[in-house]
């Protein structure tokens, strides 16, 4: 099996019994995302895991996290992907925080070579309204990049430098978003329905969703698992299922859970939080 996973910020460190810091999930931080790829390796003997990079060092990587077009991101993964040989046959990718909706965005855009399983771990799939907290050494971006939202999240300058503006959804200016959302709205169907989108993405095996249940970081927690606030209020929430992408089956969503490629997992704990054992008990059987 083949393993490819892609990490982003805004998320305190993963409980992994190791040495912690307060080091940010950039992709090859060996504390985080490094301690990930190292566990993986010891539980699946032989196993290929890669760490992807945006960017040419650990430096890059954290600014074009915060500061880097999406779809450009999107771009370098699929053109990683296909010069990499040993992934040719196929691999499993989980991304985690806003890394998940990157990789599904790679499932939607490039189908070759083939993504079999996606495991979105505390992923945003239909994007954040509020940045609650933001921990870590980034707390300082995170003032601004909150200033910086508030004040105009759907202008073209904030879209194209700024990624978490990309996947911004404001409930209360539905048409703002369905507009100028440079990416979420994008691969979430809002303007037009793609038929490639929706046919890649049913080439997936399994999609599977982890929500964490004391999440802080992610605001609303719901979108983790494909949910969101009703259109036209803040406050009240619907699920994937009661939505119009799932009940116009705009993105093939419901085909999908119809066959059973769909799982939602529920953990206990705050944004990314987790042991070993539970990653090894709920995560692992799908990277076999």
């Amino acid at each position: 099996g083949i393993l490819l996973h892609i990490l982003h910020l805004f998320a305190p460190n993963l409980r992994l019994n190791v040495p912690r810091t307060n080091a940010d999930d950039i992709c090859c931080n060996p504390l985080s995302m490094g301690a990930i790829k190292k566990m993986m390796e010891e539980e699946i003997p032989g196993i290929y895991v890669l760490s992807l990079m945006i960017g040419k060092n650990v430096v890059q990587d954290t600014e074009n996290g915060f500061f880097m077009d999406v779809n450009q991101q999107v771009s370098l993964v699929c053109s990683q992907l296909a010069q990499d040989a040993r992934l040719k046959g196929g691999f499993n990718a989980m991304g985690f925080s806003q890394g998940a909706q990157f990789l599904r965005a790679v499932a939607q855009r490039c189908p070759s070579p083939p993504m079999k399983t996606l495991i979105s771990v505390g992923g945003q799939h239909q994007g954040v309204y509020g940045l609650p907290r933001c921990p870590g050494e980034s707390s300082h971006i995170c003032d601004v990049i909150r200033k910086a939202l508030n004040s105009g999240a759907y202008s073209d300058m904030v879209q194209k430098h700024l990624v978490q503006a990309q996947y911004w959804h404001d409930p209360l200016n539905d048409d703002l978003y369905k507009k100028h959302s440079l990416f979420l709205a994008d691969i979430n169907q809002e303007r037009a329905v793609n038929e490639t989108y929706k046919k890649n993405l049913q080439l997936l095996e399994k999609f599977v969703m982890v929500k964490f249940l004391q999440d802080s970081v992610v605001d609303p927690v719901v979108s983790e698992w494909f949910g969101f606030l009703k259109t036209g209020q803040a406050k009240e929430t619907e699920t994937l299922q009661e939505s119009l992408l799932y009940k116009e089956d705009r993105l093939g969503l419901a085909a999908m859970d119809k066959a059973g490629k769909l799982v939602f997992l529920a953990t206990e704990g705050d944004h990314l939080q987790f042991t070993r054992e539970w990653f090894n008990a709920n995560l692992l059987p799908y990277l076999r």
